[in-house]
Order: structure tokens, then C-alpha cells, then sequence
């Protein structure tokens, strides 16, 4: 079948914002790396170069075979069958006998629900997946599913696949090509299992880090989010897999950086800064936006006309479907069919209605039959629905899939893993340039994030909260990596602080996930910071007051307050939560094979005070904070 994709109109060609390596680079779709309409007088918006038109391929209006198989579909299914397309149901809820009686539209897996009665491997994901879309084929419409999964830093739900890092660290990088390859190797490892939907990328635009979703954006700046979100559309869409951009609208300008708080920010600034990354979402063709908890001065977005029908899909041309977020219509008021009716008026196309999916189809027939949701809009729901499952090609064949051996835990996705951490490394201090450290010193290596790759990894991964062991059952941890390093040149890591020539000490978040990471304590000790952070700072003073060489290392979902600690420290790296090659890509930079080149995507406060102070405030004082917006240091700065 025809791959069917929503493109870019119209393209121009800019420069990159990011620093490049020796690495072969891949090609990948012209794009701005700035919206020229939003940021006129950006420096690359300033060319004389012709601009290209290309085609838009959109199914309704451009393939005939498209309209021809989604409307024979709208003519023919019964209200009841229309609306069990717009319900998805979390797989531990649903039974291949129940999807075959029903005939839902999707089924997703949460943060952690995997095939639990078998092992969480490739096969049995496969085998489930496979399993469901025999049974929705044998439902009265005969509709396959579209399967859902949080795949938002790889395949990370599943046991065994490559990690990369989160997009805080990706935002470091700031590098779109190399977003475009990540999206690329992410559809490749979710395609072995089947499935083809993710949800992802998030593109909050994150105003105060006490939110614990912070880690999942790449910047408090929208030009970030701008250069970065096509192409990590297109990484994911031109290799197969639906993404989703998330969550509609303003979820990181929630006032005290509350999870599913409210926003009191006008119009204008939602436009300016939260807005931005949809126009590039949509210009990539994404086939699915997610809407947020949050509110918008005490008004739920999920129950929003004005903002997801007039903004996202009048004004803004949004072609694909709108899904809402976890049992997220119930905070709508009135009863349940009021709130069904609330959102699906306000354009939401399919509730993701987890465990209540029985009693959500009910009240979508009831609703039409009873006139307060028109057919109108039912059909536009399901039409929106079709047509994304049609440009997957699951109406031709939903049980392709690609060879596990050839496109999982691979060489280039291990390689591609590696360069990311590098690149989004940022070295905040480096007195008397004591780094990069030389191969052939003895180091003592202490602190509980040294060796852990579950810690490295954070919150989703294989499981909602994060791993809280070591074993994702893949990865290099910082303490194997130096390992290797120091023997394979005649030094080692010692047990003895007193043998080592260098001392590190590497501090850790715990991880965790939306609303288990909103936290005013951001410091190294406290909050989320990992116990143990205690005894490692202590040793890190004990060290510098013998005279050694300290150096430090800090894994974490956002900036911390560092405060005097930081005067223990010679030099001192923001790792962010770098995956599961964060050992080795560390390795690469530290031992000088590679310079950094990550500067700061997040502005770095001082103190508590600073939390919700960002580059994007009027008058913004670089002096003021501990590190401002854009900052990183390079070897002999």
C-alpha cells in the first residue's frame, strides 16, 4: 500500500543549531529549524533562497482508495460500531473473547503493563498483539486495533530495548538530525513487537521544574521545541509508527509546576511559547495529539471547544485524531455521560477510558440517540480514526511486523544510544581543566548512581515509575564502562580512596514519573535525590579535604540546587538520565575521546526562589542564577 503522509507544505532551508560530530550523517527531510512565522528576525529565518512547494498527500483529499475504503466504512457501520471505534481499553482490562463481542477501536498499555502472564519479551508482545487483532477481526466490524504504548525514550516498556536518553537530555544536544534517527530506531523496535502507535514526543514547553514531568521536555525555550519536533515526527511516521504529540495544551505552564495543575498565563504567552511545537507537530503530519489534564484558568482542556476544535483543528488545519489522556475525561464535571458528551463535543475523537471502556460505549450510543452528540461529529471521530489505521496500512495487513534479530538491541541502535548521551552531556565546571581525565590513573568511583542503569534510565522504563534495581536487561553502567576503560590501559578502579589518583562521585535522582516527581525540594540531599546522595557528598568533601582530585557526576530528571556542594567538586557534569549506553557515552566524553557539546536547554536557579524563573521572563538576569540558559562549558574554555 501507499504510504499515506501529511508533509510539509512548504520547506525552507536553515542551519543547524546544533553542534555537529565526525559521525556519518543521515539524511533526513528539509524543515526550518525555527518557525520564521512565530520568530521572524531569528537568524535563520533571514535567506533569499527560494521556498519548494511539495505535495500534500493528506488521504481524505488527495487518495481516492482512501476516501473509497473510509467512507464505505462511514456508510456502513452501525451507531454501536462507530462508537466502539472511538474507545481505547487498557490490555489488562480486555479479553480477546470481549474485543471480539465488542469491537473496540484500540487497546493500549500503560506505564508497566506488559503480557504479564508470559515473559516481557519481543515474542510474547508480538504474540499478544497478534492475538488481538484476530479477535477484532472477527468483532462485527472487523476493524483491526490500533495498539497504544508509552514508547517515549525507545521501546521502554519492553525488557531488553535500547534506552535512550529523556528528552531533557535531548534538548541538550539540541541536534534535529540526530532526533530524527532516534525516531527511527524507535519505530524499528516497536515494530518487532506489531505495534505501531506511540505516545510521543512530548512537547511541553516546562516553565517551572518542580514539575515531575520535567525530564519528558526538551526545553523552557519553544525555539528548542521547534527545531526539534518534526523531525522526531518524522523519524517515527516516514519508519511506520503512528506518534502523538502532547499534551494539548500548556501542561508545563502550570502554575507551581503542578501535574495536571492550572495555567493562568493569557492567550498570547500559550501562543508564543506552549503553541509553537504543534505547528511543526502537524506540519510532520502527526497522526495523533494527545490533550492535557491541566486546565486553563479552572477550564478542563479536556472539555475545551474553543481550544481543541477552534485552535487545533479549525485554525491550526489538525487532520489527525484527538485522544484524551488516562481516565481524564472523569474530572469534567457532571455525571459520566455528561462528561462523554463534553469532550467528544469539544473534538475529542477517541477516550482512552482504561477499565470503564464497557460503560463509555453505552453512553456514546446513548448520546447520539438522545441527539446530544450529533452524527455529525460521531463520523468525523471515527472517519479521523480510519484514516490514520488506513496510512498504517492495518486495514491491509494488521500482523506486519520486522525481524527481531535485525532491528532490536542492535549494533547502530546501541551506537546511536551511545552518541545521544554524548551529546547532551553538559559540563558545568572544570577548574584548572582537571578534565578530560587521563586512561592510565587509578579512580575511585563512589555513590549510588555509579553503577545502576535502571537509575540512569528514570521514570518509563519497564515500568511507570522507572526501574528501581539495576537490571533493565540491557545497558552499560558508568562503573563497567570505566572498568573497561582504566584496565584496557594498565590503571584501575580502587577500593582504596587513598590508591586513586582521581576521586568520582556520581549522585542520583530515584526515578519516577508525572505527578511521583512533582517536588519543591529539589536539592541533592531531600526530595527525590537518592539517600545515599548524603554519604557520596561527604566523601566528596572528605576527598577534596585530602587534597584529591574530585570530580562529580549527576544523574537526574532536571536541575537540582547544588548549592556549597559544588565547591567539593573540581569539575562537576549534568548527565541528565542518559539510558541505557549512559556508561559508556559518559566513558567517551570524560576520557577526552569527544568534546562536550550539550549546553543548558533548562536555565540552572540558584536556589528555590528561581524555580519558575526562565529564560522566556522579561528582563531574564544571566547573572542571577547559578547556570543561565545556553550555558556549557567546552575542554579548555
Amino acid at each position: 500500500m501507499k504510504k499515506i503522509l501529511m508533509i510539509l507544505l512548504m520547506m525552507t532551508i536553515g542551519f543547524s543549531l546544533a553542534a555537529c560530530e565526525t559521525e556519518e550523517p543521515t539524511k533526513v527531510p528539509e524543515v526550518p529549524n525555527v518557525r520564521c512565522d512565530l520568530f521572524p528576525d531569528h537568524e535563520s529565518c533571514k535567506t533569499d533562497e527560494p521556498i519548494d512547494e511539495v505535495e500534500n498527500y493528506y488521504c481524505i483529499e488527495e487518495d481516492l482508495e482512501c476516501i473509497e475504503v473510509v467512507e464505505d466504512y462511514i456508510t456502513n457501520l452501525s451507531i454501536y460500531e462507530k462508537a466502539a471505534q472511538m474507545i481505547q481499553a487498557e490490555r489488562g482490562s480486555i479479553s480477546n473473547s470481549q474485543l471480539e463481542t465488542y469491537g473496540i477501536g484500540s487497546i493500549l498499555s500503560g506505564g508497566g503493563s506488559h503480557p504479564w502472564k508470559y515473559d516481557n519479551t519481543v515474542t510474547e508482545w508480538y504474540d499478544m498483539y497478534a492475538g488481538y487483532q484476530t479477535a477484532a477481526l472477527k468483532s462485527s466490524s472487523g476493524i483491526p486495533i490500533i495498539y497504544g504504548i508509552d514508547a517515549v525514550h525507545g521501546n521502554n516498556n519492553l525488557y531488553g530495548a535500547t534506552i535512550f536518553p529523556h528528552n531533557i537530555g535531548l534538548g541538550a544536544a539540541n541536534d534535529s538530525e540526530l532526533m530524527y534517527r532516534i525516531g527511527k530506531a524507535t519505530a524499528e523496535e516497536m515494530l518487532v513487537t506489531g505495534i505501531n502507535w506511540t505516545f510521543a514526543p512530548a512537547v511541553s514547553v516546562v516553565q517551572n521544574i518542580k514539575w515531575g514531568r520535567t525530564y519528558e521536555g526538551w526545553s523552557e525555550n519553544p525555539l528548542i521545541h521547534s527545531n526539534l519536533t518534526y523531525q522526531t515526527i518524522m523519524g517515527l511516521q516516514s519508519y511506520g509508527v503512528s506518534a502523538t504529540a502532547k499534551h494539548f495544551v500548556a501542561d508545563g505552564g502550570t502554575s507551581g509546576g503542578t501535574d495536571q495543575g492550572t495555567v493562568y498565563q493569557d492567550e498570547q504567552t500559550i501562543r508564543d511559547i506552549h503553541l509553537v511545537p504543534y505547528y511543526d507537530a502537524i506540519e510532520a503530519g502527526v497522526d495523533t495529539i494527545m490533550i492535557s489534564y491541566s486546565s486553563i484558568y479552572g477550564n478542563k482542556m479536556h472539555g475545551s471547544e474553543y481550544w481543541i476544535t477552534g485552535i487545533l483543528k479549525e485554525e491550526m488545519g489538525f487532520n489527525g485524531f484527538i485522544i484524551s489522556d488516562w481516565n481524564a475525561i472523569h474530572q469534567l464535571p457532571g455525571d459520566f455521560k455528561t462528561q462523554v458528551v463534553s469532550s467528544v463535543n469539544a473534538g475529542v475523537d477517541m477516550l482512552m477510558e482504561p477499565y470503564d471502556w464497557k460503560n463509555t460505549i453505552s453512553a456514546l450510543e446513548d448520546a447520539v440517540n438522545e441527539e446530544l452528540i450529533s452524527m455529525n461529529r460521531i463520523n468525523d471521530a471515527v472517519r479521523r480514526i480510519l484514516t490514520v489505521k488506513y496510512n498504517r496500512g492495518l486495514l491491509d495487513n494488521p500482523y506486519e511486523r520486522l525481524d527481531e534479530e535485525d532491528y532490536f538491541y542492535t549494533i547502530e541502535h546501541q551506537d546511536l544510544a551511545r552518541e545521544a548521551v554524548r551529546k547532551s552531556l553538559v559540563l558545568l565546571k572544570n577548574e584548572n581543566d582537571v578534565l578530560p581525565l587521563t586512561s592510565t590513573e587509578n579512580i575511585y568511583l563512589v555513590g549510588p548512581g555509579a553503577n545502576n542503569v535502571g537509575f540512569m534510565s528514570g521514570g518509563w522504563t519497564t515500568y511507570w515509575q522507572g526501574n528501581l534495581s539495576s537490571d533493565i536487561g540491557v545497558g552499560t553502567s558508568i562503573y563497567d564502562a570505566f572498568s573497561k576503560e582504566l584496565s584496557d590501559n594498565g590503571a584501575s578502579l580502587v577500593t582504596d580512596m587513598n590508591a586513586a589518583d582521581i576521586v568520582v562521585v556520581v549522585l542520583t535522582e530515584t526515578p519516577y514519573a508525572e505527578s511521583g516527581g512533582d517536588n519543591g525540594i529539589l536539592d541533592l540531599v531531600g526530595g527525590n535525590a537518592h539517600p545515599d546522595n548524603a554519604d557520596a557528598l561527604a566523601t566528596a568533601e572528605y576527598a577534596q579535604s585530602l587534597g584529591k582530585t574530585v570530580i562529580g557526576i549527576l544523574i537526574s530528571g532536571r536541575p537540582l540546587i547544588l548549592g556549597d556542594n559544588i565547591d567539593y567538586f573540581d569539575g562537576f557534569i549534568a548527565a541528565w538520565l542518559p539510558g541505557s549506553e549512559g556508561g559508556n557515552g559518559i566513558r567517551d566524553v570524560i576520557f577526552g575521546d569527544y568534546d562536550f557539546t550539550g549546553t543548558l536547554s533548562f536555565t540552572w536557579p540558584i536556589d528555590s526562589s528561581q524555580f519558575g524563573y526562565n529564560s522566556n521572563n522579561e528582563n531574564y538576569d544571566e547573572t542571577s542564577v547559578m547556570y543561565p540558559y545556553g550555558y556549557g562549558l567546552r575542554y579548555n574554555d
